[in-house]
């Protein structure tokens, strides 16, 4: 099986409304990726552990926007423009909701569902609602900073690469009251104090970014694109150690304007005999 195969085989899951037959396949499909036998090159092989690390929802639904992509000759007109964008983002968004409705693991009304079944959300950011879980807490993360729900997935999976001791778990996904889309995530919780900027500037050095622009904290290596690293993002626990909780992290191309030397691709290759 070769790239244009396997997408030819995504999108017929798709089309027959993700049958039985279907899901069995993205099951498998997600199992080679876990496993490295399906090597999506967007990612390297570390950034494909980390959205390995985010569970199977995480690896299916990135599968599934990848489906939808900028090349995608099912978006009409010239893609590249934000109206482009948010119809592409739509079209993720349906195909992940449907999806996800097969498999049990979409809410509607998410934020009203987690605030019955966990209590007041204990933290509210630009793009997300935080609720207390116990050892963990559970977000709801909206498409705010990236419209396209794949780039949203990017960032998870980036994140549990960059900062694996505070990993995202997938855990599904729904809409708000206003119906947008979120993702619905678990993470571990921190306890621990805000530090300052130029701490935050030290540790960045430490693991080789350089700070781009201080005044919307933004880092950047040729490889990644990493803004909103605020003192209300990055955490130090009683033992010393720095946490990243949150933070806007991405695959960093040209089109940022930071250096960046990468390009967006969902080609994949198969590491093993395919029948």
């Amino acid at each position: 099986m070769n790239n244009a195969d396997f997408w030819t085989e995504i999108k017929s899951i798709i089309k027959r409304g993700f049958d039985t037959k279907g899901l069995q396949k993205l099951d498998y499909y997600a199992e080679l990726f876990v496993r490295g036998k399906l090597v999506f090159k967007r990612f390297s092989p570390t950034e494909q552990y980390g959205c390995t690390k985010g569970g199977s929802t995480n690896v299916i639904a990135t599968l599934l926007a990848g489906a939808k992509n900028q090349a995608d000759t099912d978006v009409e007109g010239n893609v590249g423009g934000v109206k482009d964008d948010f119809q592409l983002g739509a079209q993720q968004e349906k195909i992940i909701e449907q999806w996800s409705r097969k498999v049990g693991c979409w809410i509607d009304d998410v934020d009203a569902v987690l605030t019955k079944k966990l209590g007041k959300r204990i933290a509210h950011g630009g793009e997300a609602n935080v609720y207390d879980h116990g050892a963990e807490v559970v977000k709801t993360i909206g498409l705010d900073y990236f419209i396209l729900p794949e780039l949203a997935l990017d960032r998870i999976s980036l994140h549990n690469t960059y900062f694996p001791e505070t990993t995202l778990l997938v855990l599904g996904f729904g809409r708000d009251s206003d119906g947008n889309f979120k993702i619905i995530a678990q993470q571990p919780f921190i306890d621990g104090n805000h530090i300052s900027d130029d701490e935050i500037a030290d540790y960045m050095d430490c693991m080789g970014f350089e700070l781009k622009n201080p005044h919307n904290w933004t880092y950047a290596t040729p490889e990644i694109y990493l803004s909103d690293m605020h003192d209300e993002n990055v955490i130090r626990s009683a033992s010393g150690a720095v946490f990243v909780v949150d933070c806007d992290i991405r695959i960093n191309t040209p089109e940022l304007r930071q250096g960046g030397v990468r390009t967006l691709t969902n080609e994949v290759l198969f590491n093993l005999p395919f029948p």
